[in-house]
């Protein structure tokens, strides 16, 4: 079993700064990538960012610029620095971690709210 907790969400204005972290633990074995997505109320859940093993990122359209991807290897822990916070960046950040056999894992997620 994999554990994945999220920590860093929180409630920031507008062109404000947040960085959420995700500690993995448990039985981790060949990870493939680790990344983060969000699910906004009524909306489904999209992929923010995700950096994989080899050290390749991506982005959603929406953030790029804007937020960064990074992760420590041992221990198993995943960052995302977001910037120039917008309000349509609220919502609901999950951390998720995917293996090379297929397998994959989400934390209990993490809300950020942008409100002035």
């Amino acid at each position: 079993q994999v554990q994945l907790v999220e920590s860093g969400g929180g409630l920031v204005q507008p062109g404000g700064s947040l960085r959420l972290s995700c500690a993995a633990s448990g039985s981790i074995f060949n990870v493939y990538a680790m990344g983060w997505y969000r699910q906004a109320p009524g909306k489904q859940r999209e992929l923010v960012a995700i950096t994989t093993s080899g050290g390749n990122t991506n982005y959603a359209d929406s953030v790029k610029g804007r937020f960064t991807i990074s992760r420590d290897n041992a221990p198993n822990t995943v960052y995302l620095q977001m910037n120039s916070l917008k309000p349509e960046d609220t919502a609901v950040y999950y951390c998720h971690l995917a293996s090379w056999s297929g397998s994959g894992s989400w934390g209990q997620g993490t809300q950020v709210t942008v409100s002035s």
